[in-house]
């Protein structure tokens, strides 16, 4: 018992106990605004699993501080293995969604359905990391390019393949972008890869997304494709009309107007944060922006901070994946965007969401309390 007791005080002094807290305070923020926009609803079955699983991502956040990333990524084959059996898992346990995307896979003895891709961008970024820094003195060679694009073109193309979800596609294209730049890849790559994907963009406009799909971009900037606004601009309407609610101050919490009307669609998930622009104003908003980013610039100046090239990889990766969803869900909400179904990170209802970001938050940890003794290891790309 001693034992365990030392440890814990050890975690707490050497993990990152500021971005524990930056992630529960906004984790439970989360959870007050998801009971506020399902007033009336199942809210307590929400509150009740999301609470769950804000506890068990507490202990997994102590668990991996304790715990040397180096040794999963040196499991690199196994990664790999394990991303693409739990992505091909869909094909047998996958449930479609509401917008027809076949990314959850359901199980009767769980109480939230868990996706997949979501614990994959962890492992993911784990993989081009370390392959990065096995090539670490030679990361812009054919061989290392090479093997990046195929673990980025792999997954996304399984991805779409069985899920059909582009828009979670589109982080692991994110993801390897920042990273790959980050790591010092020659920027010949970079303008090789844009000329492909430009040569590349009609076939994949033509085959890959759906209608659907397409007219949610076209939308944006031909009002012909909806001019009512009933079909697919509908939901960016929605979330334009509940944020316009709340002006400056908001209408206050448990008293929105498209909210409790169960006018706004996903307002306890994809839509959650025009369910804060509503309740809570611009105010509320500008809060909720300031804690995410700043969960991001902690995770960034942790890998500054280490002194090893895989570990500053690692954080600019997860930091790269958290703000890229942050960008878009946000972005969707203030009719920027096409509608695409991504979690705001931490504050939208999802079980699977919240464990998977306290898994990448205590990796970060982890790294923070074990800083390896590579001091030589390159950090900004070499120009």
């Amino acid at each position: 018992m001693k034992r365990l007791t030392d440890k814990v005080k050890e975690i707490a002094q050497k993990g990152d106990m500021i971005l524990l807290a930056l992630c529960v305070i906004t984790t439970v923020f989360g959870i007050v605004m998801i009971y506020a926009a399902t007033v009336g609803g199942d809210n307590a079955r929400f509150i009740i699993i999301q609470s769950g699983c804000l506890l068990a991502g507490v202990v997994i956040y102590f668990a991996l501080t304790a715990f040397d990333i180096e040794i999963l990524a040196g499991q690199r084959a196994l990664l790999f293995i394990f991303n693409t059996l739990f992505i091909a898992a869909l094909l047998v346990f996958g449930v479609e969604g509401e917008s027809g995307n076949k990314s959850w896979l359901h199980f009767s003895f769980l109480p939230f359905n868990i996706q997949p891709a979501e614990v994959c961008k962890i492992t993911y970024i784990i993989i081009l990391a370390k392959t990065m820094s096995v090539n670490q003195t030679r990361v812009s060679s054919p061989k290392c390019v090479l093997q990046l694009a195929f673990h980025m073109i792999f997954i996304v193309g399984l991805i779409i393949v069985i899920s059909r979800d582009t828009g979670v596609a589109l982080i692991f294209i994110f993801i390897f972008l920042i990273m790959a730049y980050v790591g010092g890849v020659s920027g010949w790559w970079f303008l090789a890869g844009f000329g492909a994907f430009a040569i590349a963009a009609p076939t994949l406009w033509s085959t890959v997304m759906r209608g659907d799909q397409k007219n949610r971009i076209l939308a944006l900037f031909d009002p012909t494709i909806d001019p009512d606004g009933l079909n697919v601009m509908w939901q960016t309407n929605q979330n334009l009309k509940t944020l316009r609610n709340g002006g400056l101050t908001g209408q206050g919490l448990f008293n929105g107007t498209m909210t409790n009307a169960g006018a706004l669609p996903a307002r306890h998930t994809d839509c959650i944060f025009s369910t804060i622009g509503e309740q809570l104003g611009m105010v509320g908003s500008i809060i909720v922006i300031l804690l995410l980013m700043a969960i991001v610039v902690r995770i960034i100046y942790v890998g500054i901070k280490s002194p090893d090239y895989m570990n500053r990889l690692i954080c600019i990766g997860i930091a790269s994946m958290l703000l890229f969803q942050i960008l878009i869900n946000i972005g969707v909400c203030l009719g920027l965007l096409p509608v695409i179904g991504l979690a705001l990170p931490f504050l939208s209802y999802g079980g699977s969401s919240i464990i998977t970001s306290f898994i990448a938050m205590g990796i970060v940890s982890g790294i923070k309390m074990h800083p390896a003794p590579d001091v030589s290891a390159r950090y900004i790309r070499p120009y």
